[in-house]
């Protein structure tokens, strides 16, 4: 019994022990988010043609043999050599002609929530990028808000308006609001199976209206505008607010089939605009791709004629965000600690 007694106990002062430090996380998230400010971030570039040597040589030492790889390395040594000695004696004109590829990834939410970071990529990638260099965003997006996705699609019209090339590479899905990013491109490539399309416009809403008549709970809708408010979740809907809605979903979808055609003209808009997705291969025999390939061996080719750079926006957090997130952690530890030890028998 008095066993049980400590246990109790001590059980007791751990689940206090995780509550208050919970207690504590909160209130550092909620003072961050109330004094949250635009913080400066630094661009990290990682240059993958390293990257890919890295790898290679990684796996000759490990494969081949010993004399193998010392003839490979003399090899290598005298063609650094060689191309040392011939950019020393190019003009300085000639010494920066070799196309740079620039890469940057997109993985979009509902909310498009990476396009603050896409805007500070892009903007560092122009004030350096040419007209022969090229940029490559590996997109990964089942679309969501048309606002966001218009504004991050507008990032990309950046892009094109300085004559720069673009590419968009697909592995895994460009659908909706993912699409109408990804037609902007030059050149979309995607992977055999990523998914492509899905050009139309849906909305939905519960409605508790019924549920709340039930109840005798009622619920006043006030607006100044006979369309300032279509649909309710709360309110009693009528047809003609009902109606409404549909006349602007079917405008948004109008405007989606326009900008669509008007940057892949060579697509039937008639054909592909009805709401129906392609895997990579069915979607190139409608033209709403130019290749099939993964973004890997794209960028592999890449490698092989020009240098290809990753870059990477990191914004730097607040002090009241990092200790926020550390007391996260040890509070996500110490839970997990307790609901073991609860769950031994005694």
């Amino acid at each position: 019994m008095e066993f049980l007694t400590d246990y109790g106990l001590f059980l007791a002062k751990s689940v206090t022990l995780v509550v208050a430090i919970l207690f504590v996380v909160g209130s550092l998230v909620a003072l961050g988010q109330k004094q949250k400010k635009q913080h400066d971030g630094d661009i990290d570039i990682t240059h993958l043609n390293d990257r890919l040597k890295k790898f290679k040589q990684a796996l000759e030492d490990s494969i081949l043999s010993k004399d193998l790889i010392k003839s490979q390395e003399k090899a290598r040594k005298k063609k650094a050599k060689e191309e040392k000695k011939a950019r020393k004696s190019k003009p300085v004109e000639e010494l920066e002609d070799k196309a740079r590829v620039f890469v940057l990834d997109f993985d979009g939410d509902i909310k498009a929530s990476e396009v603050s970071r896409l805007r500070e990529e892009i903007t560092a990638v122009l004030t350096l990028a040419k007209d022969k260099d090229e940029v490559v965003i590996r997109l990964e997006s089942p679309g969501g808000m048309v606002h966001g996705y218009g504004l991050a699609a507008s990032q990309l019209e950046r892009i094109r308006q300085k004559n720069i090339p673009l590419t968009v590479c697909v592995d895994k899905v460009a659908a909706s609001g993912g699409y109408l990013m990804a037609c902007l491109a030059n050149k979309i490539v995607a992977a055999p199976f990523s998914i492509i399309g899905s050009i139309g416009v849906v909305a939905q809403l519960p409605n508790f209206h019924r549920l709340l008549k039930k109840h005798d709970i009622d619920f006043e809708v006030l607006t100044a505008g006979e369309y300032k408010r279509t649909l309710t979740v709360f309110g009693e809907n009528t047809e003609k607010g009902r109606q409404k809605f549909v006349e602007d979903l079917e405008e948004t979808h109008v405007l989606f089939k326009e900008f669509v055609n008007e940057h892949r003209p060579q697509v039937d808009i008639d054909e592909v605009s009805k709401g129906e997705i392609w895997y990579g291969r069915r979607a190139l025999d409608r033209q709403l791709v130019d290749e099939i390939m993964t973004s890997d061996d794209y960028l592999a080719s890449k490698c092989e004629e020009s240098d290809v750079y990753l870059v990477h926006y990191l914004e730097k957090k607040s002090l009241a965000e990092k200790v926020g997130l550390s007391m996260a952690k040890v509070a996500e530890t110490l839970a997990l600690k307790v609901s073991k030890l609860s769950s031994n028998k005694v």
